[in-house]
């Protein structure tokens, strides 16, 4: 199993998991021929996609859903509330997710994790295959005994580290704008994102961390490392996903081999 991202932050948001017999796009926020380019940046065609699975109806994550899926004739998969949320045009007819509900597309089993997000039914994921588990993890504002349970156990992670407090604080952002950011169905400050790893990585099985969702405007990767550095030794490989490229596939390895 790998995981990559073909770009993460404010302007547009798609993750990529695949298996040896699958590949799921985890939301698609950019338009058709940017995803196509994105795509052959790492590899891959439309065509190598079996599905799309979408967290939530915010533009950064869906407008490019519907364009790509009816254009090369993908499955789409989102909950009810989103699907009632979204602003789409009537060509592609999602299939229904329930958190906390797993389902299997090829190799890859899913599960939706519930989020606190401000969206009308927002969820996040877990996959698994074989000994190997990865999970994606953006777009909420706290930090909830659930989510640090259904996280536990990845070898792979991709997570937000939204703003920096301060930065925010200071920021150009409307005073209303700065409340929803920070608030706790916002979006993850840097101590939060450090506050989760520690949690979920006891036993020391997270191997490969991508930090992505990073603010333009009110966050920088230098930030979020002084943040994160109590918990980077521990790991080894920890990438910094772009918003304006995509990243390398990462591998996953079972802790138990070389």
């Amino acid at each position: 199993m790998r995981i990559a991202a073909l770009g993460s932050g404010s302007k547009g948001n798609a993750v990529l998991l695949q298996s040896a017999s699958t590949t799921l796009m985890i939301d698609c926020g950019f338009g058709l021929r940017e995803t196509e380019k994105r795509l052959a940046d790492i590899g891959l065609v439309p065509s190598d996609i079996s599905a799309i699975l979408v967290t939530h109806e915010h533009q950064d994550h869906i407008s490019g859903v519907e364009p790509f899926a009816f254009r090369f004739s993908l499955p789409v998969y989102m909950t009810e509330g989103t699907y009632r949320a979204w602003k789409h045009k009537g060509r592609v007819e999602p299939s229904r997710l329930r958190a906390g509900e797993s389902l299997t597309i090829g190799g890859l089993k899913i599960v939706p994790v519930a989020v606190p997000h401000d969206a009308r039914e927002p969820v996040q994921f877990v996959f698994s295959c074989g000994d190997l588990k990865a999970g994606v993890l953006t777009d909420l504002g706290s930090l909830t005994p659930h989510l640090v349970e259904a996280y536990e156990g990845c070898h792979a992670l991709l997570v937000e580290a939204n703003h920096d407090q301060e930065m925010l604080r200071n920021g150009p952002y409307p005073p209303s704008l700065k409340r929803r950011v920070g608030g706790n169905w916002g979006h993850l400050n840097n101590g939060q994102t450090a506050e989760f790893i520690s949690r979920v990585n006891t036993s020391g099985i997270l191997k490969n961390l991508i930090v992505g969702h990073i603010s333009e405007q009110n966050n920088q990767i230098e930030l979020a490392e002084k943040a994160l550095e109590s918990q980077l030794d521990l790991i080894e490989q920890v990438l910094f996903a772009s918003q304006d490229q995509p990243m390398d596939w990462i591998e996953l390895v079972p802790i138990n081999r070389p």
